[in-house]
């Protein structure tokens, strides 16, 4: 990657000055590279020289035209000019040159072009969507589920060994209560067409059961069926019920015993999560004798470390188990896993129809289930307008946007840009590119999607560093938006063969990048539209 070849060349550059002794000796600041907001500030920038000037109190801009110069003459098989812009910049462009050569690699890599290995095989769980099997997926709990899925393709892409779960909370008081609900009695709490439904189907007198056996007909029947839908499919489903069953819970528990971390009061037991940064304790068996979600929750994480061997677990919950996280936090910490678990809280997802907001309550029966939604848009939009927004923003989700056939849909107009390609493919079958004519590449708008498209390797390494999977729809848009002007600027056939087949690599490339991005996000690459 381009990105990490002007990494390496800052820091040599600094080393070799500083060796000349036109640099005195200083620890190297972080080295870091962004894209730049406008054009005329280049391909790629560092603010290098301003840290640099801060340590060894002289000018910024000097040190970033001493420095600036030694880059361009390491980097000139990368860089057509190096710059230096106000106040300590360093801003760089590739050369067309080396434009041209990445685009190669890129026909010759296909579909595993983008394929890292940061990941050296580390074993990585997400965990995602794990909403009580009380009901139906909802819009309102099943955002959870293209960002978890995405991020788990991210990762595999970047070379790490994930795998996808979720975790059925089908134990304790939210299974009585649903019992309650099913047999229609005077605890009941949950409503709507699916209690009837189990009502109907589930002649079990004992409230406890009832729940039980209406839990696992909402997984088997709903869940797992509009998890299929949404074209997720899970490594393991995992019992909390079967945690339990297997005296997993217990051993867990008196594991924390003997490490002194378990005390009773007021009839229950209480874990010293304060020990290990949170704000108070917490009850992991209450006074009725009920074990606490967080009890199965650290029984959990220690079958995840210990028996599956993860190297990371990443859970994905709704931002409504905030208060939840340092409890789990602890309890890890004192299993022994400190840093091995992060936990990313997804805001949540309010839905416009015709600028109405749509309110939705599960136990009310008022929610939008997940299929409803599908129904209406499809899989391809609804997973990328989930994947949009930055896990900690509110989304809203505009119904109407996404039915819409035009480029005003994000989705429509990407997929667009590639049935396109596919579409003038088709017509030249026998007109293939040739390396030898690549180099006639050189239209600004042909350069300009070639850098789109080699930027591809770098929003994997990024997002499998910090899980902003916004990132990969923008990518994809940012990608469409190179292609289609590249298309308005650049005939693709002409009289001109040598041209032509050296637009045919480019387009070709174009729809392997593509197609890649919408590989990872789940989402079709249609070929005719």
């Amino acid at each position: 990657m381009i990105r990490d070849e002007i990494f390496n060349l800052i820091k040599k550059s600094i080393k070799i000055l500083q060796k000349e002794e036109i640099f005195s000796k200083f620890g190297i600041p972080e080295i870091k590279i962004k894209y730049p907001k406008e054009k005329i500030h280049g391909d790629y920038s560092t603010n290098i020289a301003l840290q640099i000037g801060k340590i060894l109190k002289k000018k910024s801009m000097e040190i970033a035209k001493t420095l600036g110069s030694r880059l361009q003459v390491l980097g000139s098989r990368f860089f057509g000019k190096v710059e230096v812009a106000k106040p300590g910049f360093i801003n760089f462009f590739l050369s067309k040159e080396y434009l041209q050569k990445e685009l190669l690699e890129i026909l010759q890599s296909g579909e595993k072009f983008g394929q890292l290995k940061i990941g050296k095989n580390k074993k990585v769980q997400v965990e995602f969507i794990s909403a009580n099997p009380t009901g139906p997926l909802t819009v309102g709990n099943a955002r959870g589920g293209a960002f978890g899925d995405v991020l788990a393709n991210v990762l595999q892409k970047a070379g790490f060994k994930a795998e996808k779960a979720y975790y059925i909370n089908d134990y304790g008081m939210q299974i009585l209560t649903l019992g309650h609900s099913v047999l229609k009695d005077g605890e009941a709490k949950y409503k709507g067409k699916y209690i009837d439904y189990l009502n109907e189907k589930i002649k079990e007198k004992d409230p406890y059961k009832a729940g039980e056996k209406a839990a696992k007909i909402i997984i088997d029947e709903m869940i797992k069926k509009t998890a299929d839908k949404m074209g997720i499919k899970y490594d393991e489903w995992i019992s909390e019920t079967g945690l339990h069953q297997s005296s997993a819970v217990e051993e867990g528990l008196e594991l924390l015993k003997k490490k002194g971390l378990i005390y009773e009061k007021e009839g229950a037991l209480w874990f010293k999560s304060s020990k290990f940064g949170d704000e108070r304790d917490r009850v992991v068996v209450k006074k009725d004798g009920w074990k606490t979600y967080l009890a199965g929750d650290i029984t959990l994480h220690r079958y995840k470390f210990e028996k599956k061997k993860f190297d990371k677990v990443i859970n994905i919950w709704g931002a409504d188990h905030a208060g939840d996280v340092a409890g789990l936090q602890a309890g890890v910490e004192a299993i022994g896993h400190k840093g091995k678990l992060d936990i990313i809280l997804l805001q949540f997802v309010t839905l416009f129809e015709k600028r109405k907001k749509l309110r939705m309550s599960k136990r009310m029966g008022t929610f939008v289930t997940m299929d409803e939604l599908l129904d209406k848009v499809g899989s391809d939009a609804t997973r990328f307008f989930f994947l949009q927004r930055s896990a900690n923003t509110h989304l809203n989700f505009n119904l109407f946007l996404a039915k819409e056939q035009s480029e005003k849909n994000p989705v429509y107009y990407i997929q667009y840009a590639h049935a396109r390609i596919c579409s003038i493919l088709r017509k030249v079958s026998s007109i293939k590119y040739q390396v030898s004519s690549i180099k006639l590449l050189k239209h600004p708008s042909e350069l300009e999607l070639i850098k789109q498209l080699i930027r591809f390797p770098e929003i994997i390494e990024d997002t499998a560093k910090d899980y902003q999977v916004q990132r990969i729809p923008q990518h994809a848009i940012d990608l469409a938006t190179s292609f289609h002007q590249f298309y308005r600027d650049c005939r693709v056939l002409t009289e001109d063969k040598e041209l032509t087949r050296a637009r045919l690599g480019l387009i070709l490339a174009t729809k392997i990048v593509i197609k890649n991005t919408l590989s990872l996000m789940g989402i079709s690459a249609p070929e005719k539209m």
